[in-house]
């Protein structure tokens, strides 16, 4: 009874928020399908679409596309916009400009051209790029055009049927306190579109294209630590649909690889991602068509991008098999490499390293080997990007979180899969000049080090019943923590909902992370972007085939659990 009370007030709100879109004009099939949601009798669709206005997070917004105010539409994008600049003009006297790029998901280009006209009517200056373009670019061009603040259009490596909005600030990072807070007041008090400024002057929109493609690549080609112009390392190269097409054989090119083949069927920009599923190359399934091109082919390594470019997946091909490297892995690669190449004792600031807290504490001991420090910040690059501008007495070197997000030197401050696409192959190839694989590579670290078994278990919870749902696991482990955790007792349990005991982490946020008395870790977080709450294991012990499978067979039984419990 309680629960179909609660669903007729949502319908109620919803029929009313319709019925307001209804008055503002909406163009012929807007207005249409406005309509159809009123009279077509499917009420769990006209409350998902308008029971609340789409939630403008601490990074910009995500969601469906589609009519509605709990959607992504161009006048949802429009009302985001107007906060934004009444929150610049309130931050900078004047010569406010931003730079828009957008990738090659649904309507992207037009919410960015969208995007730009709404900051001309507010006689704000934008810089829009003529074409699609990576996300890591967007934050090189803020710096290099100093702009005030940066809007990419994208919804990263979700699938097909979202897109999104992230802000950046002047420092080429994503905003985050008290920038981000304060535009979310802004958006906030924009409760219908009469609060929008319409009055477009287009004089005030400025198409960029090669000039900051020129700039950007050869910023990455100074990266380079290696000679690869004798290289034989064969790459293929999937951008699974996106804007990796547009840069990363340029980069490759720059760091002197010139045998590069291209997954062709997935060259060209798709809104639909046809060959895949999902365009995310976390997901195995989405290398598959990369995976059998570097079979046919016989080449080294294949690399994926996502659709905004900034995640990279990797694939070798070596002694006939095929192994699939994580994002564990390859972020302690890029930091081991970079250690190994970098003369840290002639640098002029001290040298540091960078990564999340649900990523692989191998990347600490390897940076304390080399004398260097390592930070751990909270989940999402924006964190990494605020080190960064913080600690303008130090030097960052490199760093990564296990989502396939990478970055090295400082000149970009997102995770950048253009920079990540040629550092990897240039790793490879110095392993291939060596007579080795970044397998091989990645198993001298082990023995080193110690073996890590990093996993991560996500569980789909959709709508409003998943997003309760997901509130009710996270207090049942932040009130009724386990005793025990991948068969070891729990020692303790931190709550980064509160305040924790961690010099670069200084606001709170939903994750509770539980570590076991053998260092062993299971952390907790619903996902920012998609209705979903993620399970993160690690796991360590001497490097053996034996404790691999030990400590796989771990993971598996806690996974078991999680599923009777909490699916």
């Amino acid at each position: 009874m309680k629960t179909q009370s609660k669903k007729n007030e949502l319908l109620e709100l919803s029929i009313a928020e319709a019925n307001k879109w209804l008055s503002y004009g909406l163009k012929k099939e807007e207005e249409k399908e406005v309509n159809n949601l009123l009279i077509g009798g499917n009420e769990d669709h006209l409350i998902e679409s308008f029971h609340k206005k789409l939630e403008f997070g601490t990074g910009g917004m995500r969601g469906l596309i589609g009519i509605g105010s709990n959607r992504i539409n161009s006048y949802t994008i429009s009302l985001a916009t107007q906060g934004l600049c009444n929150y610049l003009k309130k931050t900078y006297e004047n010569n406010i400009s931003a730079v828009i790029a957008y990738d090659s998901r649904r309507f992207s280009k037009e919410f960015g051209n969208q995007t730009a006209k709404i900051f001309s009517a507010n006689n704000i200056k934008s810089h829009i790029f003529s074409d699609l373009r990576p996300t890591p670019e967007l934050s090189f061009a803020v710096r290099e055009l100093n702009c005030s603040c940066g809007i990419v259009i994208t919804a990263s490596h979700n699938p097909k049927e979202y897109n999104g909005y992230k802000v950046y600030w002047n420092d080429g990072g994503q905003i985050t306190s008290p920038h981000d807070k304060n535009i979310i007041s802004e958006v906030e008090k924009i409760t219908d579109f009469n609060q929008i400024n319409f009055n477009f002057n287009n004089d005030l929109i400025m198409e960029i294209d090669s000039e900051i493609d020129k700039k950007y690549i050869e910023k990455i080609q100074s990266l380079s630590l290696y000679d690869n112009s004798k290289s034989k390392l064969k790459i293929v190269f999937s951008s699974l649909h996106g804007t990796g097409i547009t840069q990363i054989p340029h980069a490759l090119k720059a760091f002197g690889f010139k045998n590069i083949i291209s997954v062709k069927s997935q060259e060209l920009p798709d809104p639909e991602f046809s060959t895949v599923h999902s365009p995310n190359p976390e997901d195995i399934d989405a290398l598959d068509l990369g995976i059998k091109k570097l079979k046919k082919e016989k080449g080294d390594i294949l690399i994926a991008t996502d659709p905004d470019s900034d995640r990279v997946g990797v694939a070798l091909y070596h002694n006939e098999e095929i192994k699939i490297l994580n994002g564990n892995q390859l972020a302690t690669l890029i930091v081991y490499y970079s250690l190994i190449n970098l003369k840290l004792n002639k640098m002029n600031k001290t040298p540091y390293v960078a990564k999340t807290i649900v990523t692989s504490r191998l990347i600490d001991l390897i940076a304390r080997d080399f004398g260097v420090k390592s930070y751990s910040t909270l989940t999402g690059f924006k964190y990494i990007a605020e080190l960064i501008k913080n600690k303008k007495n130090e030097k960052f070197i490199a760093g990564g979180e296990e989502s396939y997000g990478y970055l090295v030197d400082e000149f970009v401050r997102d995770k950048d899969a253009i920079i990540s696409c040629a550092f990897i192959c240039e790793i490879a190839n110095w392993a291939k000049e060596n007579n080795k694989s970044l397998n091989d590579i990645m198993e001298e670290i082990y023995d080193t080090y110690g073996l890590f078994i990093e996993k991560l278990y996500t569980i789909k919870m959709e709508g409003i019943n998943g997003t309760n749902k997901i509130n009710e696991i996270m207090e049942r482990f932040r009130t009724q923590p386990p005793q025990t955790i991948l068969g070891d007792k729990v020692k303790e349990v931190i709550d980064y909902n509160r305040k924790v005991k961690n010099p670069v982490i200084n606001v709170k946020s939903n994750v509770i992370q539980l570590i076991s008395e053998n260092n062993y870790s299971m952390t907790l977080r619903p996902s920012g972007t998609e209705p979903k709450i993620k399970f993160y294991f690690s796991l360590s012990d001497y490097n053996s085939e034996e404790n691999k499978k030990k400590l796989l067979n771990l993971i598996d039984k806690e996974v078991v659990k999680i599923k009777k419990n909490y699916e």
